[in-house]
């Protein structure tokens, strides 16, 4: 695998976005680390934690080289305010939604190879006056593009969701014919493009409790779901389904499936946090740039104290190296 150049941006600076990234320096990388944020910031939270940080500017006219440990390199965007762990600051929630936007045009110019965020906080942006529903919508609109999936992986799991961030009285009304074939044909392109695999075997959810007993507990499964899945499948597209949630998340089911479809977060979600929390990565598909995250929040009481677990960004790092190399092999 050649080297990448791996950008991260640091997330809200109150949280524990700057210490993880001060976590996974320790051991160093076969890519570059490229940290988007400020600089001092980091070095004083360094500090507080004790632990041993060079911060080495990025020059973006050297070639990609893997990152020794101890260093992190620095893409500078300074803070609005001081920042103290565990504080919120408005003030600040404009220098957030700034490292997101350097990082993906970053990307988009092809500097970088992919981007990786930490958490941020979506309420203060809000008290700042700034609507935000989060990363994966702002960088939809940012990137242009036409539809975009949130996909969770951990070993041995990957979950899509048909829909994600709605009231669950909301859900049956929003699964229509169209929406699930945009679901569907974003999550079966970019899984031969990024996870090399030319014909992915999906396994899909139904919407209601035993995928609708023939009607009898809904009929979503017969009106929306299953047509879809039939129009696919008449062109090679392995979709097995619908299925029931219940079951579906077994090993019988799972052992020869490259990824789930759920139709809500909270179908899909519980069973891939229960089996990889702190190890699992969210994957914004469908955009036309490389984005990882953690799969955790904030955590404003664990900031600056060096007890947070850096397991989820370094499975994050990991997948995005991953994917930008199947890209490479792709194109």
């Amino acid at each position: 695998m050649s080297v990448c150049r791996l950008a991260i941006t640091a997330g809200e600076p109150a949280g524990i976005g700057p210490d993880l990234c001060i976590m996974i320096a320790q051991q160093g990388s076969d890519h570059q680390l490229i940290v988007i944020g400020d600089p001092d910031m980091l070095q004083a939270r360094a500090q507080q934690l004790k632990l041993p940080l060079a911060i080495r500017l990025f020059d973006a006219e050297s070639s990609p080289q893997p990152t020794p440990a101890g260093v992190l390199y620095c893409d500078p965007i300074a803070l609005a305010a001081p920042c103290t762990p565990g504080q919120l600051n408005t003030a600040n929630a404009e220098y957030v939604l700034q490292t997101l936007r350097h990082a993906a045009q970053g990307c988009q110019t092809h500097l970088f190879d992919a981007m990786i965020t930490a958490p941020v906080h979506k309420a203060v942006i809000n008290e700042a006056g700034i609507p935000f529903s989060g990363h994966t919508e702002f960088l939809e609109a940012l990137t242009g593009a036409s539809k975009v999936v949130m996909m969770l992986a951990t070993e041995d799991l990957r979950v899509a969701l048909a829909t994600t961030h709605l009231p669950l009285k909301d859900v049956a009304d929003a699964i229509t014919p169209e929406l699930l074939t945009d679901i569907i044909n974003v999550l079966v392109s970019d899984l031969k493009t990024y996870f090399g695999l030319p014909n992915p075997r999906v396994l899909v959810c139904g919407l209601n409790p035993h995928a609708g007993e023939s009607g009898h507990l809904g009929d979503e499964e017969i009106r929306v779901i299953t047509p879809v899945l039939d129009t696919f499948r008449a062109k090679g597209i392995q979709l097995i389904g619908p299925l029931p949630a219940d079951t579906l998340f077994t090993h019988h089911h799972l052992a020869e499936a490259d990824a789930v479809l759920a139709m809500y977060h909270d179908q899909g979600l519980p069973v891939l946090k229960y089996k990889g929390f702190g190890k699992a990565v969210n994957i914004t598909l469908g955009l036309p740039i490389i984005r990882t995250s953690v799969d955790h929040g904030t955590a404003l009481d664990l900031a600056g104290k060096g007890t947070a677990d850096p397991g989820s960004l370094f499975t994050a790092l990991h997948y995005a190296a991953l994917m930008a190399s199947s890209r490479r092999l792709d194109d």
